[in-house]
């Protein structure tokens, strides 16, 4: 056994351009995986009108799919390997995949080459959902890390609106034919996945994951080579470490047997609320931005090449949302805010889907009304990441997260693309009607387990608000 304050000597960090290091360097797996599903939702319409693959509305839809299968299998191998060998080797390993399966999209020459290379970029970025939001979360000082985590997770947009725009260069005809166009599109992520292995080279393991594998005085090691660079970063001293520390054992090596058991036992109740978080936020994301151009196109008449245009604002409106209500997460408290905003998303989303059927509203005010929604249901959505990241014990953090985003993308994301692609095929606004509904529901009811199970986590100590698994109490039931 051993004592350490490498937990009480990251969160005390005053923050610094280390800590802007971690958020661009591994946050930019957000900007990467909006830029993949704004790209086929904006090449949608290209994608059923090339020549080559000439996709139909389903065919797009289960190419979604595809995407989300890989990235359930990829979550839950990687976040398996991300435990056991550490989080620094896996964030290199995911984006590696990620950037060359989604240059092999550019290559493809028929439904089942799209769909198998959508399959494989989709696991490089679903290892990367856990490596990375374990190291993020690990690595961000305690006071900010629910708005950190929320406005990382919410930069997918950026990545949308990156994807949005490349979309609307490629697709005009005066830059390039069409059908080199959504070829060259992928191009976009593949450099961007390659500047970002280059980037990570310069981050270290998580001093977290070093000190319950054995390895105390590497973590010790690099955190006082954090705390050196922290120093001449801001210029002042840092403040003293606050107690007390913590013991942890030494003699087990193997913690997914443990971490099996304390899932179910233990963190029952947090189980379900990840569940019920992933799943709503998952179905009602997934089902409406990846058949989103397919709706404007077909009932709107917006031409395939000015998708962008209307992908923009919805993507401002979602990375807005995180960035101006996050900051609540950490003041007003997880519980409240989680609550309201998955139960406001939940009740706008029926009212629109509602709209829409009564036909009523043009491409733009369906564009506002999607953009609002979405300002309220991007920051529920990213506090579903938050929440399964920060509630489990170290030990079982990325195997966690794999979990329940391999569950929620599984049960609602993979379905929703699918179920929406079929029912925008019928041509029925009717139809689309009960799957908004479907979404809404979800997320209502993912509002009132949150009201009865939501951990009251706000500026507390990953290991306070989940003591690690190879933690040990003193005698009198204090850590040390």
């Amino acid at each position: 056994m051993f004592a350490t304050d490498v937990p009480a000597r990251l969160d005390r960090l005053p923050w610094s351009g280390f800590h802007w290091l971690v958020i661009v360097a591994l946050g930019i797996a957000w900007v990467l995986d909006g830029l993949e599903v704004t790209i086929v939702g904006s090449l949608s319409g290209a994608l059923t009108e090339s020549p080559v693959l000439h996709l139909t509305g389903a065919q797009v839809g289960l190419a979604a799919s595809a995407y989300l299968v890989g990235a359930v299998a990829g979550a839950l191998f990687f976040g398996w390997l991300t435990d056991r060998l550490g989080r620094k080797k896996l964030f290199s390993i995911t984006v590696l995949v990620y950037l060359v399966a989604t240059i092999a999209c550019g290559l493809s020459w028929d439904f089942a080459s799209f769909a198998f290379f959508r399959l494989v970029t989709g696991a490089g970025i679903g290892g990367e959902y856990a490596a990375v939001n374990a190291t993020i979360q690990e690595l961000i000082p305690a006071r900010r890390r629910g708005f950190t985590d929320l406005v990382v997770n919410g930069s997918f947009w950026i990545g949308a609106a990156i994807g949005a725009i490349g979309a609307l260069v490629v697709l005009d005809p005066a830059v390039m034919p069409a059908e080199y166009g959504w070829r060259f599109a992928f191009i976009i992520g593949g450099v961007l996945g390659f500047l970002v292995l280059l980037l990570r080279r310069f981050l270290p393991e998580s001093p977290r994951w070093l000190m319950t594998h054995g390895q105390p005085e590497e973590a010790e090691r690099v955190v006082a080579e954090i705390e050196r660079r922290v120093e001449r970063e801001t210029g002042r001293p840092l403040p003293p470490v606050p107690g007390p520390k913590l013991l942890l054992r030494t003699d087990v090596r193997e913690w997914f047997g443990p971490a099996t058991r304390a899932l179910f036992t233990n963190y029952r109740d947090r189980a379900v609320l990840g569940i019920a978080l992933m799943a709503a936020q998952a179905f009602c994301y997934n089902a409406v931005f990846f058949t989103y151009a397919l709706i404007l196109t077909r009932f709107y008449g917006i031409a395939s090449g000015s998708i962008g245009w209307f992908m923009l604002p919805f993507a401002a409106g979602n990375f807005l949302g995180p960035l101006l209500l996050g900051r609540l997460f950490d003041t007003l408290g997880r519980r409240l805010m989680i609550t309201a905003t998955y139960a406001i998303s939940g009740i706008l989303m029926a009212i629109t889907g509602w709209l829409f059927v009564l036909g009523v509203l043009d491409a733009v005010q369906q564009t506002a009304a999607w953009t609002a929604i979405f300002f309220v249901a991007s920051a529920a959505a990213s506090s579903a990441y938050l929440t399964v990241g920060e509630s489990f014990p170290l030990e079982m953090r990325a195997i966690a997260i794999a979990l329940f985003y391999a569950f929620g993308t599984g049960v609602g994301g993979v379905a929703g693309p699918a179920l929406f692609g079929a029912l925008i095929d019928t041509g029925s606004r009717m139809s689309i009607m009960w799957g908004y509904l479907l979404g809404g529901g979800l997320m209502l009811g993912a509002a009132v387990v949150a009201a009865f199970l939501a951990v009251p986590a706000e500026r507390r100590s990953l290991e306070d608000i989940a003591p690690p698994l190879s933690s040990v109490l003193a005698g009198d039931g204090r850590r040390i």
